[in-house]
């Protein structure tokens, strides 16, 4: 499962559509438990990702079951972080903006 997670951030570059992130500039790091740890970066709507720890305007946590659900549209993002197997730290605002990326 972790391959499936780690090529999710590998492709997302190449995923996301500049039309959908015009005008964003935010950063985020996800801390997939199990899997590891990206570092997304748009600016202005281009898309670079890479492996490791950073600084980011949001750090997303979560386990690597409940990324696959959110990824693959069984689990709503939000209900997954009111129940607490998401977790958001740092820009709430920039953290609202990553349905873009989906």
């Amino acid at each position: 499962m972790a391959e499936g997670t780690r090529e999710f951030f590998e492709a997302l570059p190449t995923r996301v559509t500049s039309d959908k992130t015009a005008g964003m500039s935010n950063s985020y790091l996800f801390d997939i438990e199990g899997a590891g740890k990206w570092l997304v970066a748009v600016e202005d709507g281009a898309v670079s990702v890479r492996e490791g720890e950073g600084e980011a305007d949001a750090t997303i946590s979560t386990s690597e079951e409940t990324f696959e659900k959110i990824r693959n549209g069984e689990q709503n993002a939000t209900s997954a972080y009111m129940t607490g197997k998401l977790k958001i730290k740092g820009d709430m605002g920039a953290a609202m903006k990553l349905q873009k990326l989906f």
